[in-house]
């Protein structure tokens, strides 16, 4: 056995002193003829070298393609990283853009609201939805200021709404009223639709708005002061001796005397219903109020209303005199209640209170003082 391996180290060994033994180089220039002698050793040394560099080619080749890819696994991380950015750009001014409608829808809203819109369901159509997204702070931050100012508007306007509400509603039972005839049946929001999503504290401020509008706008059918501005109260509501047969009758208005021709006026808001001779009432106008309410003027000398006629608060209807079941000039006034006669007193002396409530409703004209955001401000 070692004489074998000995043999095969001796015939590689040979081969070796083969491949690298002496060699010589002629090189011919044309002119001379040169010899050129190389050893083994400086084969051995020239071959190490190569392969030397050619190990080193080798390993740098792998360095520089492990670089390269590395390199390009970079440039994919960066470019992921920027396609997320502008996915995060494209969604924060997406929330900036909703953030500014909604802010215009609210200013939209608070302007036709305070305005007087008068159409409840156009109203209700406005009403602004519920916040936009808060994930973009730093792309809503300024809006912020207008929201925030939006907000205390709101919560004043609901707080003096329903500061107005309680009070029209006191004035109102201190004649005798329910508040709730003037509110529709069912409520304020009965046959309105309010849209789905609607920001709760819009929706609060328009339920208190309609409440306080339809109470302001019933007192228009509300008979408040004097029907005359100069007269003699002669005669109350209620059982009384009947100046024709002595006997008690009941009278279900009040007597108010003074000179003939006298001016006479609507005390709120209606149409005339009658305006023509009835029997013991004489020349009779009555008006319609709304709600229920009516009023009658008897023993007129004159009819200047028209049935079917519109009339307004304070508006000449007619003249005193003595027409019908009468003893002289004066002023037969009625306030009935679902047809049913009522005393007219509390409505006469608590005029003064109920038109002042209706001249503030009247002269209710609030702005909106609010910056906000528009398209070409985006």
């Amino acid at each position: 056995m070692t004489t074998s391996v000995q043999t095969a180290n001796a015939g590689l060994a040979e081969r070796f002193r083969n491949l690298f033994k002496a060699r010589d180089i002629f090189f011919h220039d044309g002119k001379s003829l040169r010899r050129f002698s190389v050893g083994s050793r400086v084969q051995v040394a020239v071959s190490l070298a190569a392969l030397v560099l050619l190990a080193w080619s080798a390993f740098a080749t792998i360095r520089i393609i492990s670089a390269a890819d590395a390199v390009e696994g970079e440039v994919a991380q960066m470019e992921r990283q920027v396609a997320a950015m502008q996915a995060d750009l494209v969604q924060i001014r997406r929330q900036a853009e909703q953030r500014a409608q909604v802010l215009e829808q609210r200013q939209a809203f608070l302007t036709a609201l305070l305005e007087g819109e008068q159409d409840s369901q156009r109203l209700a159509a406005m009403l602004p939805r519920a916040d936009a997204p808060q994930d973009a702070a730093a792309a809503v931050a300024p809006y912020e200021q207008v929201e925030g100012m939006q907000r205390v508007f709101v919560a004043r306007a609901e707080d003096t709404a329903r500061e107005r509400i309680v009070e029209t509603a006191q004035q109102i039972r201190k004649l005798g009223l329910n508040p709730a005839r003037f509110l529709g049946r069912g409520g304020p929001l009965e046959a309105v639709d309010t849209p789905a999503g609607a920001d709760p504290r819009f929706r609060q401020l328009f339920v208190a708005w309609r409440q306080l509008d339809q109470l302001e706008a019933g007192i228009v059918a509300i008979p408040a002061g004097r029907p005359v501005n100069t007269a003699n109260f002669t005669s109350g509501y209620g059982t009384r001796s009947d100046p024709f047969r002595g006997s008690a009758a009941m009278h279900a208005g009040v007597d108010l005397a003074g000179p003939l021709g006298t001016p006479i006026y609507a005390t709120a808001d209606g149409i005339v219903g009658r305006a023509s001779y009835e029997g013991a009432y004489g020349n009779l106008v009555e008006i319609n109020h709304g709600q229920g309410i009516q009023t009658r003027y008897g023993h007129l000398s004159r009819l200047i209303a028209r049935p079917g006629q519109r009339v307004r608060r304070g508006e000449l209807v007619g003249l005193m005199g003595s027409t019908g079941r009468s003893t002289g000039s004066h002023l037969h006034y009625e306030v009935r209640i679902d047809g049913r006669a009522v005393n007219p007193i509390p409505f006469i002396q608590g005029g003064d209170s109920l038109a002042a409530v209706q001249r503030r409703a009247d002269a209710a004209t609030p702005t909106v003082a609010l910056g906000g955001p528009t398209a070409a401000a985006r």
